[in-house]
């Protein structure tokens, strides 16, 4: 059997396992199964563990990585990353204010600006690491099986979605959830993998463009640094009932623009090709 099946079909079988993985391991030392655990730990670490092995042992070596900056030619997808979230976050937030589903009125300035850099910081560290699995590592692999891009955006955000799965039904407290919407932690599941397989089409786009994962570190730090801020610390306030619409984390809204978002960086790799080829 070809080993870019075989490869590829462990990393998956350690991702989709690798949370209840940490689950147990929370379960037999007898701590506590929320938050900062050892389990969450092991369902942190597990999938790039396997790259690693992967790489060093099962003959997928270290040339493909995506770890090169990449920046030449690659200007405009480098100032995309930085600029499509908090882009999107204003366009939601005035939406969401002129419709009066979201107060602004505890929002300032200064106090968001100190935890936005703090959080910056520290996911630049966190997420060199998740895009080196799932950009330089998953989606490279993928690509050696000449699949169609749908096909790649869907495979790709599927997994990203399925390792999610034992954080949003054991280790996140179901207050943060609720914080964020009044669902159930199957419909918090359900919710986020159709909005991770649509959050994946940025993602790949931007990899498929430059080959490196920088870009894609950059553009999950400013997810991770802006929209889970300005809900979880009550910067913003969603009405309720109308979450599902506008949050930032879940809404529809949003949701359609970060699709818009895809649709255009796909549109503007296509069209770089096609000049290349003529």
């Amino acid at each position: 059997m070809n080993r870019h099946i075989i490869n590829t079909s462990i990393f998956v079988v350690v991702v989709v396992l690798s949370g209840w993985i940490g689950v147990l391991v929370d379960h037999i030392i007898g701590g506590p199964t929320q938050q900062e655990t050892l389990g969450m730990t092991v369902w942190l670490v597990l999938p790039l563990f396997a790259t690693i092995l992967l790489r060093i042992f099962a003959k997928d070596g270290w040339k493909e990585t995506g770890f090169k900056l990449n920046v030449k030619g690659n200007v405009r997808y480098y100032i995309s990353s930085i600029c499509i979230f908090p882009i999107v976050m204003l366009i939601v937030c005035f939406i969401g204010y002129a419709f009066g589903w979201i107060d602004l009125s505890n929002f300032k300035g200064t106090e968001f600006i100190k935890v936005f850099a703090g959080m910056f910081l520290f996911n630049l560290f966190k997420n060199f690491f998740e895009e080196s699995v799932w950009r330089g590592y998953l989606t490279e692999k993928l690509m050696h099986f000449k699949i169609k891009d749908w096909q790649l955006y869907l495979f790709v955000g599927g997994i990203w979605a399925s390792w999610h799965i034992p954080y949003y039904m054991v280790f996140l407290p179901i207050e943060d959830i609720q914080q964020i919407i009044n669902v159930s932690r199957l419909g918090f599941v359900l919710i986020s993998f159709a909005i991770m397989i649509c959050w994946s089409i940025m993602f790949t786009e931007l990899y498929l463009a430059t080959r490196s994962i920088w870009p894609c570190v950059l553009l999950h730090s400013m997810e991770d640094a802006i929209i889970n801020p300005l809900i979880l610390n009550d910067f913003i306030y969603v009405a309720n009932g109308k979450e599902i619409l506008i949050s930032p984390i879940v809404g529809i809204i949003p949701t359609l623009l970060f699709l818009l978002v895809g649709y255009v960086l796909r549109k503007t790799r296509k069209s770089k090709l096609f000049l290349k080829n003529y």
